[in-house]
């Protein structure tokens, strides 16, 4: 075989390469450009109501007739060619694998819709591309304000806490606050009466709300967790000796309908926060309407009144003492943790450790968990399907007390500060209050979007005001009702007075 021969076939084979490579590469961008089509990904994507909620919504039914195709905000922009290419590899085999084997009536929509949830399959990348005037001569005051806000702080703020709805449309937001229709109930007329210290159901005049009040024996327990507690942190320590004196608690947290009497009989008309009455007077001003569906739609009734403020528990108690006559308040940290705990002083009261329930390790989330005995006590992350739940369906703590660790987070009377344990005097602390002044409040006990780590009987949190008023539209922001938080709520003390008992039963 001649050289030239040779050569031939070495040109005829680079041809024939460079050909297939061209074509290859050709199929290869078909491929990548019909997969990110809209069409492409109706055919996985088994959420049955995205179509329609993107057609109807401002990404799709605009003025000038743009449509933003679901790649435009599930993937990073196509100039990131790498991150693109493996992101888009990713969703498409979650969503295929989900295709094949997710009975699609079986997942859960509402979960999706969260923004928790949202900020895994929405890029900010992506939102930056198409919006790249951030102050445009139509952006309000409060838009202008948050923006700046992102440009200051990216890593912990998203397009997602104000834009949340503007790729699906979710309905227009309603400003019911109003109680549920319901089967005409007994409209009780007389107080209350309780002549000695034991359980009783409290009946609230000219409604036909009551909840039950449990009695909780005074007695000493041992406040924190220690060193070697699972997922312990720092301000949960040292562990200090509290005793505290006899109350009576709320067997659930305060629900809608008993919210909803409070909020009837004293809420504000109108926009313009108001001046709250001085506490000598006999009047009490309560919440101006709130923006949205503060039950964020999941229904109120017996559910968790959630997203009202600090300020606006403090003033319900307020409220209830005045309509009632008996003293109300929010428990103090040691006196929520002494019922919590119902007498054991293990990481919750029931048996497991935190390390059996927690779903964190490669295993665990391969081969799942054993829930069995947690779920049957606590409404968290794992049995909660993202959303409040009732109180029938958890089991009481040994006081009788239901969802103390979970379903909704709860304040407490206390300021929070992180080395508070530390600076209560030796010896056994009698009733502790906390200090006397500071910024934020103690939130106790999980919610429904915890997991079992942050379920501890000891685990303390606080209130982040600022942080839970980001999207709030008004200036000032609300006193009433928090924007940005949908997982607390609050349980109501009525302190026990044994001379006035006795004054009773003469």
């Amino acid at each position: 075989m001649t050289d030239n021969t040779i050569r031939r076939k070495h040109y005829l084979l680079f041809i024939i390469g460079g050909l297939t490579a061209i074509l290859l590469t050709g199929l290869f961008n078909k491929t990548i450009h019909y997969t990110s089509t809209n069409e492409s990904c109706a055919m996985c994507h088994v959420h049955p109501h995205a179509d329609v909620t993107w057609r109807l919504s401002s990404h799709h039914n605009t003025p000038s007739g743009v449509s933003v195709k679901c790649v435009d905000c599930h993937l990073p922009p196509e100039d990131q060619k790498a991150r693109f290419l493996t992101r888009k590899a990713y969703h498409g085999f979650h969503d295929l694998y989900v295709f094949l084997t997710k009975d699609v009536e079986e997942i859960d929509w509402v979960e999706k819709r969260s923004i928790e949830a949202a900020q895994r399959f929405v890029y900010q990348d992506g939102c930056l591309k198409c919006h790249t005037n951030m102050f445009p001569s139509t952006l309000s005051e409060q838009g202008c304000q948050q923006h700046i806000k992102y440009l200051r702080d990216p890593e912990n703020t998203s397009c997602l806490q104000c834009h949340h709805n503007v790729g699906h449309y979710r309905g227009e937001e309603s400003l019911n606050i109003e109680e549920e229709s319901s089967e005409p109930k007994e409209i009780f007329k007389e107080l209350t009466t309780v002549d000695k210290f034991e359980t009783f159901v409290e009946k609230l005049p000219g409604t036909s709300v009551s909840f039950k009040m449990i009695a909780i024996p005074g007695g000493q327990f041992k406040m924190g967790s220690p060193a070697s507690e699972p997922y312990r942190r720092i301000d949960e320590g040292p562990v200090r000796d509290v005793a505290v004196d006899s109350f009576w608690i709320a067997e659930i947290e305060v629900t809608w309908n008993e919210y909803l009497a409070f909020f009837n009989a004293t809420g504000s008309q109108g926009r313009k926060e108001a001046i709250e009455v001085n506490e000598e007077t006999d009047g009490i001003t309560g919440a101006t309407p709130p923006w949205g569906a503060p039950d964020q739609s999941w229904g109120k009734g017996t559910r968790p009144a959630i997203t009202m403020t600090h300020h606006a528990a403090e003033t319900y108690c307020r409220w209830l003492t005045q309509v009632t006559g008996r003293k109300y308040r929010l428990p103090t940290e040691a006196e929520w943790e002494y019922a919590a705990r119902g007498g054991t002083n293990t990481p919750y009261f029931f048996e497991g450790s935190p390390k059996d329930y927690e779903s964190d390790g490669f295993l665990k989330k391969i081969f799942g968990i054993n829930t069995d005995v947690i779920s049957q006590y606590v409404i968290y992350h794992e049995n909660s399907p993202y959303k409040t739940q009732t109180p029938e369906s958890v089991t009481a703590n040994q006081f009788g007390l239901k969802n103390m660790l979970g379903n909704v987070a709860e304040f407490c009377l206390d300021y929070y500060d992180p080395q508070v344990y530390a600076k209560y005097p030796k010896g056994v602390v009698k009733n502790p209050r906390g200090p006397r002044n500071g910024m934020e409040h103690v939130v106790r006990g999980g919610s429904f979007k915890s997991t079992a780590k942050d379920l501890r009987a000891a685990r303390r949190d606080f209130t982040k005001t600022q942080a839970w008023l980001v999207t709030d539209p008004q200036i000032p922001k609300s006193i009433w009702w928090y924007s940005d938080v949908n997982s607390v709520g609050f349980r109501v003390i009525c302190e026990y007075n044994a001379e006035e008992i006795n004054s009773v039963k003469k």
